[in-house]
């Protein structure tokens, strides 16, 4: 019962935690939720993981804890993490081990890779039940488990009994607390892609880099390949330094997300797996026909949905490997026919294929026409550099305001107030005010203090159109041309 009322508060808690609002972000976050219709909450599977830490137990902490000799150990010895505890136990007849297992299901000892019930070396007959200490402090059974014995007529003695612990027998966080230093930060969070386990360790984890390596293999079925990132994402195509510390060096893996399936190199091309709920998110909002340029494409995570979604798709990415698995992918997923891909720089692609077709879309519409024209630019790093391009793209009226590209242009920021520091540099490389036009999302944490966000707009026309001036040849439209690319350099820097 009380583990019951536990987890209830637990749920309860962690539930307002989760919907208390961040003191740290303004009510500007809020609009985006009546943009959306939605408030995205999605669990994934198989995409995260965490090692959470584990309370000591003060009943019988041996239980819990390799054998001391473990600890500074950074060459992995399975064998030095044997040791023996005494556990209390039932002497029960075989016929009705398995009555007692569903009557006593809370009492019994529970540990990896452990069996609960034993064979009684001094009786045939009989077999050994293996209890959990700290349900039978001192070896004393409570009064509930003293009546489960005695509607089956067995004898509530409880005996001791040697056990042996085993390195399969402890858990991963228990093996780190026991080896890493006392008094030194041992969860470490990994990413799962496929059967890659990505970490981003600390210094004073990179001396056991290799041992927390192989222990994450051993403890989590699937995974065949750790690594570790050596550096941080700061060349032009994304993807980062990493060393293999433990299982095969083959990182090219395979991926389910959002009912899709990627195939990647890992160590070629940048894939995140907590984004999943964002490419989600954004292909939500899509509807079937919809316009949809993906300036930076990666391997096609809003893309390949977006057009089995029926929608119209550009997608572009300058590193040419990421560009070979995007053609891939379409491929595997079915899509190949629907997705006219590009290999090039994102500001040559905005100038190029997008001017051309949204030309095309947005002269040529016609006022039944109700498919809307999406722009995503999930460059965080750069991004909201490239919307400078955006002014004066295209030259003429617009058909309709309704019909203006909606952009999801996603950026970082360390600032105080990360919605009001993303919206005033979209805003500065715009050349125009977004204020009551624009929705800021927060995507993610990356790092203390430093967030991603999304920020949703469309785009002004006075932005996206240049209106052709009725007379080249005047003096006073000569004037006014000059002014105004003079007010635009200024703006620029």
């Amino acid at each position: 019962l009380w583990r019951f009322v536990y987890s209830a508060r637990l749920l309860k808690t962690n539930h307002y935690r989760a919907a208390a609002p961040n003191p740290s972000f303004p009510a500007v976050w809020v609009p985006l939720a009546h943009y959306s219709g939605r408030i995205p909450v999605a669990v994934h599977k198989h995409s995260f993981f965490t090692m959470p830490g584990t309370v000591e137990d003060n009943a019988n902490p041996e239980l819990y804890s390799p054998h001391p000799e473990v600890r500074g150990m950074t060459l992995l010895d399975r064998a030095a993490f044997k040791r023996t505890v005494v556990v209390p136990v039932l002497k029960v007849k075989k016929e009705i081990v398995h009555v007692l297992l569903k009557s006593l299901k809370h009492t019994v000892l529970q540990r990896p890779g452990l069996k609960r019930v034993v064979e009684d070396p001094g009786d045939e007959d009989s077999k050994l039940v293996l209890l959990d200490p700290r349900k039978v402090p001192e070896f004393s059974l409570g009064e509930s488990e003293q009546e489960a014995l005695k509607q089956l007529n067995i004898p509530p003695e409880v005996s001791k009994y040697n056990l042996e612990l085993t390195y399969e027998n402890f858990k991963l966080e228990e093996i780190l607390r026991a080896v890493l230093p006392e008094g030194q930060e041992v969860t470490s969070g990994f990413s799962r892609v496929g059967h890659i386990a990505h970490l981003n360790l600390r210094d004073h984890q990179l001396p056991y880099r290799h041992l927390i390596g192989q222990v994450i293999i051993d403890k989590n079925p699937g995974i065949t390949c750790v690594v570790n990132k050596t550096s941080i994402i700061d060349n032009t195509y994304r993807n980062f330094q990493m060393e293999v510390l433990a299982g095969e060096s083959n990182l090219v893996t395979k991926v389910k997300e959002n009912n899709f399936v990627y195939e990647l190199d890992f160590a070629k091309v940048y894939w995140n797996p907590r984004l999943s709920t964002e490419h989600d998110r954004i292909v939500k909002l899509l509807k079937p026909g919809d316009v949809l340029f993906d300036v930076f494409a990666g391997v096609g995570p809003f893309a390949i949905p977006a057009a089995k979604k029926k929608c119209v798709v550009f997608a572009n990415d300058l590193n040419p490997e990421s560009y070979s698995w995007l053609l891939h992918n379409c491929k595997l997923n079915k899509v190949d026919n629907k997705i006219k891909a590009f290999n090039m720089d994102g500001r040559d692609f905005l100038l190029g294929p997008v001017r051309e077709e949204l030309s095309k879309e947005l002269t040529l519409v016609n006022k039944e026409q109700k498919a809307a024209v999406h722009v995503v630019m999930n460059l965080p790093a750069l991004a909201v550099e490239f919307l400078d391009v955006f002014r004066h793209l295209l030259v003429g009226e617009p058909s309709s305001a309704a019909l203006l590209p909606t952009v999801h242009c996603y950026g970082f920021s360390k600032h105080e107030n990360p919605a009001k520091d993303i919206q005033e540099r979209a805003e500065a490389s715009l050349g125009a005010s977004l204020e009551g036009r624009c929705s800021t999302y927060l995507v993610r944490n990356v790092a203390p203090n430093k967030e991603m966000l999304c920020i949703t707009f469309q785009i002004p026309a006075d932005v996206l159109y240049k209106r052709p001036c009725p007379a080249e040849d005047n003096p006073a439209c000569k004037r006014l041309r000059t002014s105004k690319d003079f007010t635009e350099e200024k703006l620029l820097s």
